[in-house]
């Protein structure tokens, strides 16, 4: 039969393998007194419950050790799998929490350049005041362990006069409703990153197990938070190591782009090449349309339809060609590179400061990649070369051009003859044919533009197959053309545009071979002096536009060219209806203009005299019987009459019917 004592024995092993609570380890020694053991028995068995619950505790104690191990073991694996430093966080807080058993568990981080600490992470805070706090360092419980990085405890934070207390930090505590606060620091080395908390909302004492269990989480946090900066500052490594290479690659590729192109131009230009030869191989290779002008907005070469910005396109294909827009040329210039405006770029073409022109790329918007850029801008230097070479042999043309003009309107010294032959092969080699009818201009304008009105002359020349050039202090031009009236008109009008000031020009001719010439520019200078006595700045005109004036200060005119200029309409429509104008005009003037001594003269009615003088007046025009008028006719008669009376008559040049034929005619 077993025993009071062996029953109370077996019992409490039963308990220990079970791990019953504490209170069911008094239930063997109470049925050992109720059973009647003896004192000596129910002192062993008394003894036998303490050994058990002292063997129990060394069992929870292992057991708790063992759970803290875990805790630490899995975050250490959660290290050692980093993906997430959020995440993590959040699992060593948690685990500080289920491990101590406190209602919050927490964990704040250091700002150094806000000089406090935040909240980084909570578990268990049900207040949103608590989880955005910021404490000041050596402020509360947590500013004080941020600021002397050791771990401090307090059973009761609310009535804990060790801390310095802020109405922020016990506002937050008391709305989360804490009283016990344990909280250790996270270091990296010597240096303090952050606080991490256990906290209950009940006063607690925190044992040295807890505070040492705590301190190792921290230590774990800490790693983590040092490992993920690491980490980060590894990738940001990494991807600012991708950017340069990427970089360097792109860079590598815009040289190498850049050399091919300059290869390319650098043969084109070997090669002979022009600007609008440059101009396409730089639009292939940017693909856009692309426009080139010179400095004063005269296009130079285009490829492409689209025009040069919206000014042109509202102008139309007639408008005469402006360039770009200013403001953008401005600001390429300035800036020395290209510019967009208005969905076109420009980049001027400059030698040092001087403007050459500029280059103008249109179809590619304003998102223009850096290396097309420089191309683009490339393309300006070269063109700019190209400019440079064009203006020197263009100089230098006009030097020889101009050195051949002053030799054909030089006479011939005294005793000697003009080498005519030679000058028209020096000629021949500039272009100039010297055999066709040629008219000589004399251009005159302020002293001050002198120099430009010469250059603005040898392009005019240049484009007109002609000649131009400095003679006696004067801008020359001699270019093929019988009609010079014409030529000077055309080229007042331009050159005075073009310099912005009046320009008068004088003309005379025409002549064929070099032999009249130095007479020719005699009468044009002429010619020119008459412009401006008679008040005519800024006009072109040759010796037959001047009238008798010009017959007068012409040498060997052509007079009968002049009756047929003033005449010949008059002359033209008797010989065709049979009509006697030309003699009423003979009887009118000599006769004082009177209508009355006139009708006698003719033996006419006055109707008569009247409808034939207005039929005059609807050929020559409103203005043949004024002062001025009247003079140019009554010369004109009185040539005719002379010229009729010589051996070989001057014949009238055929004018086509005046549209005052449809009118009766009146004899």
């Amino acid at each position: 039969m077993t025993s009071a004592r062996e029953s109370a024995l077996l019992e409490l092993l039963e308990l220990l393998r079970r791990g019953a609570p504490v209170e069911q380890f008094t239930r063997p020694a109470e049925n050992a007194r109720t059973g009647g053991a003896g004192p000596a028995e129910r002192a062993l068995v008394e003894e036998a419950t303490r050994v058990a619950l002292d063997i129990r505790r060394t069992l929870d104690q292992h057991r708790r050790r063992e759970a803290e191990l875990t805790a630490l073991f899995d975050t250490a694996g959660d290290l050692a799998a980093l993906r997430d430093l959020d995440a993590v966080l959040r699992a060593i807080v948690h685990r500080a929490r289920m491990l101590l058993g406190t209602d919050v568990a927490y964990l704040t981080l250091n700002d150094p350049a806000a000089g406090d600490t935040f909240m980084r992470v909570t578990d268990g805070s049900v207040s949103a005041a608590f989880q955005q706090l910021r404490l000041g360092m050596g402020e509360g419980l947590g500013g004080l362990v941020a600021q002397t990085a050791r771990p401090y405890a307090s059973a009761d934070y609310r009535t804990d006069d060790r801390f310095r207390h802020t109405d922020t930090i016990d506002n937050g505590v008391r709305e989360e409703g804490l009283r016990g606060i344990l909280g250790v620091p996270l270091r990296v080395g010597t240096r303090v990153i952050g606080v991490l908390y256990a906290a209950d909302r009940a006063v607690r004492d925190f044992a040295p197990d807890a505070v040492a269990l705590l301190s190792s989480l921290a230590d774990h946090a800490a790693v983590a938070i040092d490992s993920a900066r690491l980490l980060e500052e590894t990738r940001t490594a990494l991807v600012e190591l991708g950017v340069a290479t990427e970089t360097a690659r792109a860079q590598s590729e815009a040289m190498r782009l850049a050399a091919e192109t300059h290869d390319r131009l650098t043969r084109l230009v070997l090669r002979g090449g022009d600007v609008a030869d440059v101009a396409r191989e730089v639009a292939a290779l940017l693909g856009g349309d692309l426009v080139v002008h010179d400095a004063d907005g005269a296009e130079l070469a285009r490829v492409g339809t689209d025009p040069a910005g919206p000014s042109a396109r509202r102008a139309g294909p007639s408008a005469h060609p402006a360039g770009p827009p200013a403001h953008a040329l401005a600001a390429s210039r300035s800036g020395g590179r290209a510019v967009a405006v208005d969905g076109i770029w420009v980049c001027a073409v400059l030698a040092g400061p001087e403007l050459l022109g500029s280059i103008t790329l249109g179809g590619r918007g304003d998102d223009l990649p850096d290396t097309e850029r420089r191309l683009f801008e490339r393309a300006g230097l070269v063109t700019a070369l190209l400019l440079l070479l064009r203006r020197s042999i263009a100089h230098a043309e006009d030097r020889v051009r101009g050195e051949l003009l002053g030799d054909l309107l030089a006479p011939a010294a005294p005793g000697r003859v003009r080498d005519t032959g030679s000058q028209t092969i020096r000629a021949r080699k500039l272009g100039v044919d010297l055999a066709r009818p040629h008219a000589l201009v004399v251009l005159h304008c302020e002293a001050a533009l002198r120099s430009r009105l010469a250059a603005e002359a040898a392009r005019h020349a240049r484009a007109r197959d002609g000649l131009a050039g400095l003679h006696e202090g004067r801008v020359v031009l001699l270019a093929p053309t019988d009609s010079p009236g014409p030529l000077a008109r055309s080229l007042a009008a331009e050159l005075g545009q073009a310099l912005g000031t009046p320009v008068t020009a004088g003309s005379a001719g025409p002549a064929a071979g070099p032999e009249r010439l130095p007479v020719v520019y005699a009468e044009a200078l002429r010619c020119l002096e008459a412009l401006y006595a008679l008040g005519h700045t800024g006009d072109g005109a040759g010796l037959p536009d001047l009238g008798f004036l010009g017959v007068l200060l012409g040498d060997g005119a052509d007079v009968g060219a002049y009756v047929d200029r003033v005449l010949g309409p008059v002359i033209a429509y008797d010989a065709q209806r049979g009509t006697e104008l030309v003699r009423t005009l003979e009887a009118y003037f000599a006769h004082g203009s009177s209508l009355a001594r006139t009708k006698d003269a003719l033996h006419v009615h006055v109707n008569t005299v009247v409808q034939r003088l207005d039929r005059v007046r609807q050929i020559l025009g409103e203005d043949w019987n004024t002062p001025a008028g009247a003079l140019e006719v009554q010369l004109a008669l009185r040539i005719r009459r002379v010229a009729a009376a010589r051996p070989v008559p001057t014949p009238p040049s055929p004018v086509p019917p005046s549209p005052a034929s449809r009118y009766p005619t009146s004899r």
